[in-house]
């Protein structure tokens, strides 16, 4: 993975919503540090700095690195409370991981060679995504930032199933461990209203039919 995300967290004494909105009112962020069998430890972080963190895609599908009081925690983003109308983020949850146990993250799809498409440069169909992200099981250090899907030869009326996806070493699908969840990625279809051409007939079949 090649960004490295540095979050500063202190923690906090004062717990409650009126602490909370004290916080906030302050440039402050609530959260919570919890997991890797140690205890749940309230913290503060700077809203502003998590809000840009916000903007890479890769800090939702990352190890992070916590500083607090002078030691280094490893975690990932569990869980993300937003204002429901003001740019503003309200709590964050940032659950520890451990090298040796494996965690599950959402990770996002990229497509690859869209520009390409079989489907879409000769047959005239569109790209239909059914899926943005996959939840992933690995060690944290077999975490992909993202699983990227090529779809060049893709052509109408095919679609890429989870089962189809090219994974790194170690990492496994959730949803594949219970039967009939291969669900669709990725398919190329014809715009609305639109038919496949159909197949020409080999000469003579017609009329033969019709003599029939």
């Amino acid at each position: 993975m090649s960004t490295d995300f540095v979050i500063e967290a202190e923690p906090r004494a004062d717990q409650g919503s009126g602490a909370s909105r004290r916080l906030r009112r302050a440039g402050k962020l609530p959260g919570i540090l919890y997991g890797g069998h140690k205890d749940a430890i309230a913290i503060t972080l700077d809203h502003n700095a998590i809000l840009l963190n916000l903007k890479h895609e890769a800090f939702y599908s990352h190890i992070l690195t916590v500083n607090l009081e002078g030691r280094r925690e490893r975690a990932i983003l569990r869980d993300l409370q937003r204002h429901p109308f003001k740019p503003t983020l309200i709590h964050v949850d940032l659950q520890r991981v451990s090298a040796d146990e494996a965690i599950r993250v959402q990770v996002p799809l990229h497509l690859l060679n869209e520009e390409i498409c079989k489907g879409v440069k000769t047959g005239g169909g569109m790209i239909n995504r059914q899926l943005t992200d996959v939840e992933v099981e690995c060690l944290p250090a077999d975490l992909p930032e993202a699983i990227e899907v090529d779809v060049a030869g893709l052509d109408v009326g095919e679609t890429v199933h989870l089962s189809e996806l090219v994974l790194p070493a170690g990492v496994t699908v959730v949803a594949l461990a219970h039967e009939g969840h291969d669900s669709a990625v990725v398919s190329v279809l014809l715009p609305r209203g639109e038919k496949a051409e159909p197949e020409e007939a080999e000469p003579g079949v017609e009329g033969l039919e019709a003599e029939d």
